[in-house]
């Protein structure tokens, strides 16, 4: 028997398989804290129970996991999230009350003023901050996963700024550096702060100053390049 004839007579059902879906922790920035995406279950099991937006890969639809993800996610907010990474594949017995289960974790980053418009027609779906979602009692392992991003995000905090894709297009230095220490879980000095983001050429000045209470701060963007930039140290030193 060649390949192909056993490719043709190969019949998947016979053997057990898991089931595969992806999860997504969406998280954004506003009124000055950390939120994360949650969607209300209106199936079973966990029915009632808010949860991570995901769900099963389409055959038909998805060439790749990534393409789940971004799928899912878009039909929540929207829009596809600007970054997006895939954080950890999470599989057990247990899991999941309908059987042996895997799924694809990713952490996904985006403005939340971007999405604001659709998620205010999707009933289903909710920013929440992220301190409130940590005393819920999430769907399945929801609550575990999303203790997985939010370290991960901490340690994009210290040594890059990923953590800006979670921003509107245009922001403010002081914004951008609140963010950090919301993430890091500790402040940075200011003048530190700016120098080593500035060295590191990573943003454009847009020529644009918006209000914060005092003097008027100027608005800057990402260069393209600037989410794969690590610094050499921590911005905690």
């Amino acid at each position: 028997m060649d390949e192909k004839q056993f490719l043709a007579e190969y019949d998947k059902r016979q053997y057990d398989s898991p089931l595969v879906t992806v999860d997504a922790v969406m998280f954004t920035y506003h009124e000055e804290c950390l939120k994360v995406l949650l969607v209300g279950r209106s199936n079973h099991p966990d029915q009632g129970k808010w949860g991570l937006p995901g769900g099963f890969v389409d055959l038909e639809r998805d060439s790749t996991l990534e393409d789940t993800v971004r799928r899912k996610l878009k039909e929540k907010t929207g829009i596809e999230p600007p970054y997006l990474e895939q954080l950890q594949s999470i599989g057990n017995a247990k899991r999941d009350k309908r059987g042996w289960s895997v799924t694809i974790a990713y952490t996904a980053l985006m403005a939340y003023q971007s999405c604001e418009a659709h998620i205010a027609t999707v009933t289903d779906a909710q920013w929440l901050a992220l301190d409130v979602v940590s005393q819920m009692d999430l769907a399945f392992d929801h609550q575990a996963i999303i203790g997985l991003a939010r370290e991960r995000m901490r340690q994009k905090a210290l040594y890059s700024i990923v953590p800006a894709y979670a921003l509107p297009e245009a922001f403010t230095l002081p914004e951008l550096q609140h963010l950090h220490e919301v993430l890091i879980g500790k402040s940075l000095q200011k003048k530190s702060f700016r120098r080593r983001i500035e060295q590191a050429e990573l943003l454009i000045d847009t020529g644009e100053k918006r209000s914060e209470g005092g003097r008027p701060a100027a608005l800057y963007r990402m260069k393209q390049a600037s989410g794969a930039y690590t610094f050499v140290r921590n911005l905690e030193d």
